[in-house]
């Protein structure tokens, strides 16, 4: 029922976006601590083997927000090393990622190109 399959993902991408929020709220933790925790967090997740049945689950709930990215960096790195031993494992985790992490360089020197800083934020 597709009607489930929003819920899900809903519920789960919400719960993991809430507590990255918590993080920063009450831990009082800066975006780039935030952001490090929860890709460490979908990480060491995807490494217990829990993480590909939560994306079971909540279908992009799961595969969007941060912690993703933590299990597509393990997952390549798990892959590759039983491939090619020691060197997959960190060869592996930026095979899977490469595009993604190109795209946001390639995108931030654009937008760094295209608009002007507004200076320190005090």
């Amino acid at each position: 029922m597709i009607f489930m399959d929003f819920l899900f993902a809903f519920i789960i991408g919400g719960l993991i976006c809430a507590i990255g929020q918590v993080l920063m709220d009450v831990g009082k933790m800066t975006p780039g601590k935030t952001l490090s925790i929860m890709v460490v967090a979908g990480s060491i997740i995807s490494g217990l083997g829990w993480y590909q049945p939560l994306i079971d689950l909540a279908g992009a709930g799961a595969t969007i927000p941060i912690t993703s990215f933590g299990h597509s960096l393990t997952q390549g790195a798990i892959a590759e090393a039983q491939k090619h031993g020691w060197v997959g494992v960190l060869t592996g985790m930026f095979e899977v990622t490469s595009s993604g992490i190109s795209s946001a360089i390639v995108f931030g020197f654009i937008a760094a190109l295209l608009f002007k800083s507004k200076g320190k934020v005090n």
